[in-house]
């Protein structure tokens, strides 16, 4: 990794350990919106990372998926609840408008994407339902993909319902347009679930990498028998299984990410194979930490049982990793009897 990169994610890292600290997400969580605009002012102002996927003429960075993937690693290592995903990666890679993407770069837009639903347009009216948005209930613009076209709405027209959701520190909403206004926008969504699926990947591998952190550390301070207890062989193996597991999903992460800069006309595979492994390495590495932490890993003073929800909601965000693995086994011709 190149002295930039590793520059990008001590920053990062630094900044959400002064700024949001396990204390600051708990604090999020309670709140009905999970917001904090002070917080999302400051990503953008300070560290300029709301515009890192924008083009330059129109105030951003100029960055790729590279980049973009150490920002959602940190951001899900220490689950900040922020609509970066939505709106800094989504949205941001959605649309080509002049106007959006310069309320992106500089934070004074939130937007989310519509990934699946049943919306029409007619003469610039959006009708339909879109079940579970990212975000929905913050986004300022709702970018809908209708009848081969995109379309932004403003939020305010549209009837927004927030579920009730596992992991507290980020929210989906029920989005129902009825005749809601909307301006056709240049775009391209062809990619769109595969940039998802690639930004959401680092996200977990962050997860995961907390969660190793967290037991290992766990590991050579709980002492029983008279040994800490990352001194017997059943935990070694556990823990070293982990590392295995974590350390595999960050190349599928990061080669994910580099196909999605370098090569997009093969980022469909390596999407569904980040977005298939990593999933499951989180979860595995999730449900491992409990394990080594015993009966403190399940109470909700404990993190644990917070990277547990979110490595579970995670999974499911996009298509569950069984969904991927169906599409990579296509995409590899492997599918309908095909080839071996």
């Amino acid at each position: 990794m190149s002295a930039e990169l590793d520059e990008l994610r001590a920053t990062v890292r630094a900044f959400l350990a002064e700024e949001c600290p396990p204390a600051a997400v708990r604090r999020l969580m309670a709140d009905p919106a999970a917001h904090d605009t002070a917080l999302w002012r400051r990503l953008s102002g300070e560290l300029c990372l709301t515009g890192l996927a924008v083009p330059e003429e129109y105030g951003g960075a100029g960055c790729g998926m590279t980049e973009l993937g150490v920002v959602c690693e940190e951001l899900g290592r220490a689950l900040t609840p922020v609509p970066y995903l939505a709106t800094s990666v989504l949205a941001a890679s959605a649309v080509r408008d002049e106007r959006l993407l310069t309320g992106i770069a500089d934070g004074s837009l939130l937007a989310t994407v519509v990934i699946g639903g049943d919306l029409t347009a007619d003469g610039g009216r959006l009708t339909g339902t879109a079940p579970y948005v990212l975000d929905g209930h913050l986004a300022d613009v709702i970018i809908c993909p209708a009848g081969g076209a995109l379309y932004a709405a403003r939020g305010t027209d549209v009837a927004r319902r927030p579920h009730v959701t596992l992991d507290q520190t980020r929210r989906l909403t029920r989005l129902r347009f009825d005749a809601v206004p909307a301006t056709r926008i240049d775009g391209d969504v062809t990619r769109l679930r595969d940039l998802a699926l690639t930004a959401l990947a680092a996200e977990q591998v962050g997860g995961a990498q907390r969660c190793l952190e967290t037991a290992v550390e766990h590991a050579r301070t709980r002492v029983q028998f008279g040994r800490p207890i990352g001194s017997f062989q059943a935990v070694k193996h556990k823990l070293a299984d982990v590392l295995l597991r974590v350390e595999s999903a960050r190349s599928a992460a990061c080669e994910a990410a580099r196909v999605a800069d370098h090569e997009p006309e093969s980022l469909p595979v390596y999407a569904a194979l980040a977005g298939s492994y990593c999933a499951e390495a989180y979860l595995h590495a999730a449900g491992e930490a409990i394990q080594v932490l015993g009966g403190i890993g399940v109470t909700w003073e404990h993190d644990a049982q917070l990277h547990f929800k979110r490595a579970t909601a995670s999974a499911r965000l996009f298509g569950g990793p069984e969904a991927h693995r169906a599409r990579l086994a296509t995409a590899a011709g492997l599918a309908g009897g095909g080839p071996a």
